[in-house]
């Protein structure tokens, strides 16, 4: 007697099927965003947070991790601290981020404790309550930690430091006062880093740092991003200067010093010019980096693919701003 296929004779059991085995993914991407606010005109885009970010989440969310740089304080409590520019958002903003595809977000920037140690231990909490790992705040323990995620077998590393000098030492994680970490502390961001290395196969420093608005990076975070390589880091992202700055190789790592604007609160841009940092990591090396142009749109503050002859533009601005930044476009021995 002939049985269907899959049938089993009477009387006996069923024979289980393998489960297919799943390849184990050739290339792994990385996807990193500039800084994100929610104020002015970028705060009612949290009326609708699985739509915030607009057009450029279809980016985000073709990467395995995708990272921004969330420079505000999640609190509705707090006391202002002494600066000019603060910035909170409800929690609200990590749905947003969640529904863009971002993964993971940066605290260490000069806003995150803009209404004080309240203020950051509220932005904390709504992180982790939102399932959103909320990288270098906290204590010292916590805020210098590398988060360390694993992808079929490959382990990546991020250490996220800031460098800013506003309220830097007011501002400090230390073992028994929660803060951010401080690449201003430079042995310990750097030890931070070297434990990344120990860790990890792909190393990031995420930075926060250099004078707003200069498209040039100074000697100071030159000789920093040579520390930084020196101590195992395999990429570099870079923000707060508001504009895109220089990038490329450094030897076998890669420097993007500065990401510029992402989903911005003002109209009055130095520059609307953004974009996604792709690093493409194979063999548990990384291999590829390149920069997806963006457009902030002067309405609503959404940062979205730039079309071509923008794109063009951008490229060839940021390809110009290299030689400053003393990088190659390919890597070297």
């Amino acid at each position: 007697m002939l049985l269907a296929a899959g049938c089993a004779v009477q009387g006996q059991q069923p024979v289980a099927q393998p489960s297919p085995v799943k390849a184990p993914k050739t290339e792994i991407t990385l996807a990193f965003g500039g800084d994100v606010h929610f104020e002015e005109r970028t705060r009612k885009l949290l009326d609708h947070p699985e739509t915030a970010f607009g057009e450029i989440a279809g980016l985000l969310s073709q990467a395995d991790l995708a990272f921004v740089n969330l420079e505000t304080a999640v609190t509705e409590r707090g006391t202002p601290e002494p600066k000019a520019f603060l910035f909170r958002a409800p929690a609200s903003a990590y749905m947003a981020v969640q529904k863009a595809g971002v993964d993971v977000v940066s605290l260490a920037n000069n806003h995150a404790l803009d209404y004080g140690r309240e203020g950051l231990a509220d932005t904390i909490e709504a992180a982790r309550a939102a399932g959103v790992p909320a990288l270098g705040a906290g204590l010292a323990g916590d805020a210098y930690r590398p988060w360390v995620k694993d992808i079929d077998g490959t382990r990546i590393a991020v250490v996220a430091v800031t460098h800013v000098n506003e309220l830097w030492e007011r501002w400090r994680a230390t073992d028994d006062r929660p803060g951010l970490a401080m690449l201003r502390d430079t042995a310990r961001a750097i030890e931070a880093v070297r434990e990344a290395h120990q860790l990890a196969d792909v190393v990031v420093a995420w930075t926060h740092w250099g004078p707003e608005y200069e498209e040039c990076p100074t000697d100071e975070l030159k000789a920093l991003a040579a520390s930084l390589i020196d101590a195992g880091a395999d990429l570099i992202v870079g923000g707060h200067q508001h504009l895109l700055l220089g990038a490329g190789w450094q030897g076998k790592a890669y420097v993007a010093y500065g990401m510029g604007n992402f989903l911005w609160w003002r109209n009055d841009a130095a520059s609307n010019e953004t974009g996604v940092l792709w690093a493409t990591i194979r063999d548990k090396r990384l291999a590829e980096v390149e920069l997806k142009p963006a457009y902030i749109d002067r309405v609503t503050g959404q940062p979205a693919p730039a079309n071509p002859e923008v794109a063009q533009g951008i490229l060839d601005r940021q390809a110009r701003l290299r030689e400053c930044a003393g990088l190659s476009d390919t890597p070297t021995a």
